[in-house]
């Protein structure tokens, strides 16, 4: 049985996380097997399997390339470090989000993924 996407409780966050599964670069710093785990207006948390040097309160510039399903081009997020956590093969990274230079782009795919909590659809269709 699948797992519908579904947003984080309010209450534990300023604004709803959304789950996605969103590909991510940060060229020479995350791998190319970066996932964006889930967004919000605010932040978001990437999921990869190598990590450079990267750490708190660092700054970069995330490009976002967005499910097929959303129709959304890519965009870049400008990004900064608030958490790190690494495993034996993989690790996570929680960003806070400081600028969209593309922000229509940005703003219509934090709308897709809000429509698709709503309606219970899969991102996998």
């Amino acid at each position: 049985m699948q797992e519908q996407p579904r947003a984080f409780p309010p209450e534990s966050r300023r604004n709803i996380r959304y789950r996605t599964l969103a590909k991510v670069r940060i060229h020479d710093i995350l791998g190319e097997e970066s996932l964006l785990k889930d967004l919000s207006v605010t932040g978001c948390c990437v999921e990869c399997t190598s990590l450079a040097d990267i750490g708190p309160n660092n700054q970069y510039k995330l490009e976002i390339i967005p499910e097929k399903a959303a129709k959304i081009g890519k965009f870049e997020l400008e990004v900064e470090v608030k958490w790190v956590r690494t495993g034996a093969d993989s690790g996570e990274v929680g960003f806070s989000i400081t600028a969209s230079p593309k922000g229509k782009l940005f703003q219509r795919y934090v709308d897709y993924l809000s429509w698709r909590a709503e309606t219970g659809q899969s991102s996998l269709a």
